[in-house]
């Protein structure tokens, strides 16, 4: 895990939850037949779309209030205004996330569907069958191990990193699809900077998503312009219309 530089004590919070969470003794091994998430951000760019990765998030550290819809109707919302994928929050206690809400939005639509969680080993895999989990090199000690792990379950993984040494080491794990946080996790600033310093050393033939700190039409052309292939905007949808949020970044 690196862990150089001190946590934000919101996400020190969130990592120590993490690592004392366990999953039901019961859960069997979870095996997945993935919608590819590339194609689809793909199809979305080919088709004069925004590449949008919506995020159904309750709340978060970040934010204030809470969004008290009903999750299924929010992420159909999404996707009828153009979503090319979806990110539900799974994480119960500093995100209100429940992993039976991942299970019931991807039941009722057909674009890929990210877990955004915080998994730190591989039995915390087993929760619920998703197209793509979130690995974050600085949270994980085995990165090449729990990718493979999670491969292995034919889950698709988006690995995130904040930094060129961060890429460096996602790179080294085999990942080949990539998010760039632009929120430090050391302050919890968010810098757009932050993407397009780690974006050029990318290699073509990886997946690249952009993360945090997309709110205006501006920063979506922006991200697009420095590589992304994909952005992942969570609060800027959230907050207020889910339906004229998702259409004002997707014809961005």
């Amino acid at each position: 895990m690196n862990v150089d530089g001190a946590l934000a004590p919101a996400v020190e919070s969130i990592l120590r939850t993490a690592r004392e969470r366990v999953p039901d003794e019961e859960t069997e091994r979870v095996s997945v037949t993935p919608r590819s998430f590339p194609d689809a951000l793909a199809a979305a760019a080919d088709n004069g779309r925004m590449p949008l990765i919506a995020e159904v998030k309750p709340t978060s550290p970040t934010t204030e209030g809470e969004r008290s819809d009903d999750p299924v109707e929010l992420a159909e919302t999404m996707v009828e205004n153009g979503a090319a994928a979806l990110s539900v929050l799974t994480e119960p206690d500093h995100f209100g996330g429940d992993s039976e809400n991942l299970r019931r939005i991807r039941e009722a639509v057909d674009v890929p569907v990210l877990r955004k969680d915080f998994i730190v080993r591989e039995e915390q895999l087993d929760v619920v069958e998703a197209d793509l989990v979130l690995l974050i090199v600085r949270f994980v000690d085995d990165l090449a191990g729990l990718l493979s792990a999670a491969e292995e379950r034919g889950f698709q993984v988006l690995v995130e990193v904040h930094s060129g040494e961060e890429l460096a080491e996602a790179l080294d794990a085999g990942a080949d699809i990539v998010g760039v946080n632009n929120r430090d996790l050391a302050r919890l600033e968010v810098d757009l900077d932050t993407f397009e310093s780690v974006s050029p050393a990318v290699p073509n033939d990886v997946t690249l998503v952009a993360e945090s700190g997309i709110t205006t039409t501006e920063d979506a052309r922006r991200m697009r312009d420095a590589g992304a292939d994909g952005l992942l905007v969570g609060s800027a949808i959230m907050d207020g219309d889910v339906a004229e949020n998702t259409r004002r970044l997707v014809n961005a």
